[in-house]
């Protein structure tokens, strides 16, 4: 497993595993706290890991949380998703870059997504399954949730939205969480 740091995110690294695969299937590390370790991160932070399961065209995000914010490292562990990150950190020397990756169950690459980020992903397979491991508990009252269709942040989601939460429908713009956090 090696770590490589994403230029256009402050502090994101991309974990990329080395599946072996033969004719039993594959089997791969995802997780190794001491590559963790290396980049300057505490590998016992993590204190919670979730799972999401959707089918191709939904799309989930863009999601971050408020107060200190929270770190996670997200896979895809089936299946295959567009994700996006978008630094919201204000002192972040990256702040307001986006950044898109692949993800699939074939690369099995882990993404680490800094605290003050905001996070989305959309399934671009039948099922896609997308793995969570978060720094601290998930506290509902800290949600923030973007418009995913925010003009200003111009993503190129590659599929036609087919489902997602009345959450994410009914999301403010940036500007508009922006000036929530500075009110």
């Amino acid at each position: 497993m090696k770590a490589t740091e994403v230029p256009a995110i402050a502090g994101a690294y991309l974990f990329e595993s080395t599946p072996y695969a033969d004719e039993r299937g594959f089997f791969c590390r995802t997780f190794d706290a001491d590559v963790v370790r290396s980049v300057g991160l505490d590998p016992d932070a993590f204190v919670q890991d979730s799972v999401s399961r959707s089918v191709r065209g939904v799309l989930r995000g863009l999601h971050l949380r408020s107060g200190a914010g929270e770190a996670k490292l997200v896979r895809c562990s089936y299946g295959r998703v567009f994700d996006v990150v978008v630094d919201l950190r204000p002192d972040s020397r990256t702040y307001r870059n986006r950044a898109f990756f692949d993800l699939s169950g074939e690369t099995q690459l882990t993404l680490y997504v800094p605290a003050g980020c905001a996070h989305g992903f959309q399934a671009l397979t039948e099922t896609a399954d997308v793995s969570y491991r978060i720094d601290r508990p998930h506290d509902p009252a800290e949600d923030v949730t973007i418009a995913f269709d925010d003009p200003e942040l111009a993503i190129p989601w590659p599929l036609p939205v087919i489902s997602m939460s009345k959450r994410d429908r009914e999301a403010p713009s940036l500007a508009e969480v922006l000036q929530r956090k500075e009110g």
